[in-house]
C-alpha cells in the first residue's frame, strides 16, 4: 500500500481551545482534515480552570464565525452576544459543543510530547520542507503514538506555565519550599475549600492586571463577611491615575468596571497596597511567610501568597522544529513588534495573520494565546482572525491569507505602560499596557461590576 502525500494527512492542532477549536472549524470550511489533540478530558480543559471567572468580551466576540457555521445545524444557537459568560458558560456552551460537532476528530487524554519532521532533527537540511511532521503524544493510559501531519497548529496556550514570584523571572529564594501558601490562579471563592483557605486571613496579591483585580475584588466581597480577611496588594510600581486601568473610559466596560472594583477595594480597606516592591526571597514564620524585597524590606506575616504576574509559553515539544522567536516576548519574530507591551494594549494591536505568524520552519503555527508568547494583551477575535487566515494558507489561498477580515477597537485609554517596574513610576499594569492580564488567553479576562477578571 502505498504511503499518503502529505496533502493527504491531516493537519494536527494541539490544544481544543477556543482558537484550537477555531481552527479546526476553519480547516473543515476549506475542505481540509483537522485532528485536534486535547491533553485534557474535554474541550477547553484550560478554560474550565478559572470556570468560576467572568470574561470582560462579550458572547458577540468570543465565537468564530465558521465554528458557528458548524454548529448551526445542530440547533445550536449562541446566547445573548451583549452576554459575558464565565469561563464556564464558555467551555460548556460553545467550546465542548463545537468539540462535539468535530467528532473523532477531536482526541481527548492525547499530550503532544514531540513535534519533528520525519526523520529529520532541526540541523537537517535535505529535502527538508518536503517530508511530513511527525507528532508524538502519550495517551492518559501512558502509551505513546506517532501521527504524520501535513501542517501543525500549536493552540496550547500559555496556561500551563505560570509566571513566578521572583521580579527577574526566576522563582524567587525560598517560593518553591513555600508552594502549599502560594497558589497562581484567581481563586474561586464559592468553593467551600478555597474559601476556607482565605477566609480571615491574611493574603498577599502579587500582580497588577486583570487577575490582580479580580482577586483584589473577591477578596474585598469576602472580608465584607468574613471578618479579618485581609488582602495586601504588591506593586513593583507606585500608583497612578493609570494604576486601575481605563475605569469609564475603557471602551470594554466591563474590564472598566473590574479596576473600579479594586479600587473600592483599596478604598475601603479591604486591600492594603505596597508599592515598588520586587520580591526577592519568601522565608517562613511558623505557619505564614514572610516576603522580602530586592531593597531588603520585609512584609508582615501574612497566610497565603497569590500570585498572578502572567504567564509563559511551553516550547519544550517543539525543541526539533525551527521557530522565529523574538528574544524577549517568546513571540514569532514578525509579530513580536505588534504585540510589544511596551508599546501596544490589547486595543493598539494591528489584526494579523499567516504573514506575521510565519517561522523559518514551513507549515508550523503558534496561535491564540501561545503565539504571543509571554505578552498578555491577547484578545479572542485576534486569534480567530489568526485561524482564519492560517487555514486559507494550508488551502493555497494565499490571498485570503493575507486578507484582513477584522478590525478591532481602540481601547481609547493607553497605549503601552513600559516593562521595567519603576518604583517611582506609576504606569499601568504588570505586564504593560491597560489591559495587561496574567491571564490564559486574554479575550477579556475581567469581568462586569459583578464578577471578575482573571
Amino acid at each position: 500500500m502505498n504511503a499518503p502525500t502529505n496533502d493527504q494527512l491531516p493537519v494536527v492542532v494541539i490544544g481544543a481551545g477556543p482558537v484550537g477549536l477555531a481552527a479546526a472549524a476553519h480547516l473543515v470550511e476549506r475542505g481540509l482534515e483537522p485532528l485536534v489533540l486535547e491533553a485534557g478530558p474535554s474541550a477547553g480543559t484550560a478554560v474550565r480552570d478559572w470556570s468560576h471567572v467572568r470574561l470582560f468580551s462579550p458572547w458577540a466576540e468570543v465565537s468564530d464565525p465558521a465554528a458557528e457555521k458548524l454548529l448551526a445545524p445542530t440547533g445550536w444557537v449562541r446566547p445573548d452576544g451583549a452576554a459575558y459568560p464565565t469561563g464556564g458558560d464558555w467551555a460548556e456552551q460553545y467550546l465542548q459543543p463545537l468539540a462535539d460537532v468535530l467528532g473523532d476528530k477531536v482526541r481527548y487524554g492525547a499530550t503532544v510530547t514531540g513535534v519533528a519532521r520525519a526523520g529529520r532533527d532541526r540541523i537537517v537540511d535535505a529535502d527538508r520542507d518536503e517530508q511530513p511532521f511527525t507528532v508524538h503524544i502519550q495517551l492518559a493510559d501512558g502509551h505513546e503514538e506517532r501521527i504524520s501531519a501535513r501542517a501543525v497548529i500549536d493552540a496550547s496556550g500559555t496556561w500551563s506555565i505560570p509566571s513566578p514570584t521572583g521580579a527577574n523571572g526566576l522563582p524567587a529564594l525560598g517560593e518553591k519550599a513555600a508552594a502549599d501558601r502560594i497558589s497562581y490562579r484567581v481563586p474561586d471563592l464559592k468553593d467551600p475549600a478555597v474559601r476556607a483557605r482565605y477566609a480571615g486571613k491574611r493574603t498577599a496579591v502579587i500582580g497588577s492586571g486583570a487577575s490582580a483585580f479580580t482577586a483584589l475584588a473577591y477578596l474585598a466581597d469576602l472580608a465584607k463577611e468574613e471578618p479579618g480577611t485581609h488582602a495586601v496588594w504588591i506593586l513593583r510600581r507606585g500608583i497612578g491615575a493609570n494604576t486601575f486601568g481605563g475605569g469609564e473610559a475603557d471602551q470594554l466596560p466591563a474590564r472598566g468596571a473590574l479596576g473600579l472594583r479594586a479600587k473600592a477595594a483599596v478604598e475601603a480597606g479591604h486591600a492594603s497596597a505596597v508599592t515598588g516592591f520586587r520580591t526577592q526571597a519568601v522565608e517562613r514564620d511558623g505557619d505564614r511567610l514572610v516576603l522580602i524585597a530586592e531593597d531588603g524590606r520585609r512584609l508582615d506575616p501574612v497566610d497565603e501568597v497569590i500570585v498572578l504576574t502572567g504567564f509563559r509559553p511551553d516550547l519544550s515539544f517543539l525543541s526539533e522544529v525551527r521557530l522565529g522567536l523574538d528574544e524577549r516576548l517568546q513571540a514569532p519574530t514578525a509579530l513580536a513588534p505588534l504585540i510589544d507591551p511596551n508599546v501596544h494594549s490589547c486595543g493598539t494591536v494591528y489584526p494579523h495573520g499567516v504573514g506575521e505568524l510565519s517561522h523559518p520552519e514551513k507549515d508550523v503555527y503558534l496561535v491564540g494565546m501561545k503565539s504571543y508568547g509571554r505578552a498578555p494583551t491577547f484578545l479572542a477575535m485576534t486569534g480567530y482572525e489568526q485561524a482564519r487566515s492560517i487555514a486559507a494558507a494550508i488551502a493555497g489561498d494565499r490571498e485570503a491569507a493575507e486578507r484582513v477580515e477584522l478590525t478591532l477597537p481602540e481601547t481609547g485609554v493607553c497605549g503601552g505602560a513600559g516593562l521595567y517596574d519603576d518604583p517611582d513610576a506609576a504606569q499601568n499594569g504588570e505586564g504593560g499596557g491597560c489591559c495587561a492580564a496574567p491571564a490564559t488567553l486574554q479575550i477579556g479576562l475581567g469581568a462586569p461590576a459583578s464578577s471578575g477578571g482573571c
